[in-house]
């Protein structure tokens, strides 16, 4: 399957919720940064280093073996790839919104066919690589990550220091250049007011919380990616098994809230998550954040049963499908704001009208 194939498809392997977990976890990843040795760091790049280091990249992908994890994905540089595309890759999570916005020929990105595993060539590394895959499973990603990272390792001369480890263009990332992370919905310690001090333990445990596109990006639908911030003197092992305790406790804390809200304010909780469900159901003009925070409200009646027949990969889809540039590609031309919304509306009405029969 090439890359436009996954522009086109509606299925990314994060969405695809595993049966009998529920929606607090919504995905875990691991990302490695990776730069190859005596070239400079991507935002140092001139002409003949940035064709270097695409042409280096490049026939690491064409000499893997057939049988490889890395000869099974596709690969394109993006001033191949037009910017509606790049920017749905981004709004799918395989690649990065900064990466997304340019067209340099320098820039590019490998994906695999169901896409959770890819690696952006050139953002702020030379090489990217993450596994993406829906619930709490970071020690699957991390094996399948660390299974592409070595065949990549098999062509590439990596930059690297017996003491410092991997080096990175960013010094935080120095060390492991891991970055663990998993996506989590918490919209129940956000109404009961407990997310900032949430927040502030998580951060006293050398952990850091993001929005829904990582470092720089908003929280929206209260959806908060939670990940490590240290990446030197520890393992790699120590890091990925670290943040799955911590989210592990913070989903029971979150499953305890919504239990109390079940039992405290049954009737506002049913009325909150109906109101939601009717609004997207019958609005005529919706933005995306809008939509997204609507759909958190869904998405919890949905985990607790309040709402019947809907499934969570439906509304995974849904939450992705919103988005402007999706929206762009399905009707085919450039809409301005307003249109979007009005767009947004009818597929959103149409959507839930066919997941929920």
């Amino acid at each position: 399957m090439s890359i436009t194939d996954v522009v086109n498809s509606s299925f990314v392997k994060w969405m695809d919720t595993p049966a009998g977990e529920r929606d607090i976890v919504v995905s875990s990843r691991i990302r490695l940064a990776r730069n190859i040795n005596m070239i400079p760091f991507p935002h140092l790049l001139d002409q003949v280093n940035g064709e270097k280091c695409i042409e280096q990249i490049k026939n690491a992908w064409q000499k893997s073996p057939a049988s490889s994890v890395l000869a099974s994905m596709d690969m394109i540089s993006f001033d191949q790839l037009p910017a509606l595309e790049r920017q749905i890759l981004a709004e799918k999570h395989l690649i990065s919104p900064l990466h997304a916005e340019s067209d340099s020929p320098f820039r590019g990105v490998l994906v695999n066919s169901e896409g959770y595993l890819s690696a952006m060539i050139n953002e702020e590394d030379h090489l990217r690589i993450q596994c993406l895959l829906p619930g709490l499973k970071l020690s699957d990603c991390y094996m399948r990550v660390q299974e592409l990272d070595n065949e990549f390792e098999n062509s590439l001369e990596y930059a690297f220091d017996e003491n410092r480890g991997y080096l990175t263009a960013c010094p935080t990332n120095v060390g492991t250049g891991m970055r663990a992370s998993v996506m989590m919905h918490l919209p129940a310690i956000q109404m009961t007011g407990q997310l900032n001090q949430i927040i502030q333990n998580i951060a006293q445990l050398g952990l850091v919380v993001r929005g829904l596109y990582g470092e720089g990006s908003e929280a929206i639908g209260n959806f908060f990616q939670i990940s490590n911030q240290i990446t030197l003197g520890q393992t790699e092992e120590d890091i990925y098994n670290y943040l799955h305790t911590i989210s592990e406790q913070i989903a029971e804390q979150e499953k305890l809230l919504r239990e109390r809200l079940e039992k405290d304010l049954k009737y506002q909780l049913e009325d909150k998550i109906g109101r939601s469900y009717g609004i997207l159901s019958n609005a005529r003009v919706i933005t995306a954040n809008e939509a997204l925070t609507l759909f958190s409200d869904v998405r919890l009646g949905v985990d607790m049963g309040i709402l019947k027949g809907i499934n969570i990969f439906s509304l995974n889809e849904l939450m992705v499908e919103v988005k402007p540039a999706h929206m762009q590609k399905r009707t085919g031309k450039e809409m301005d704001a307003i249109e979007r919304d009005i767009k947004r509306a009818e597929v959103i009405k149409k959507k839930l009208g066919t997941i929920s029969e």
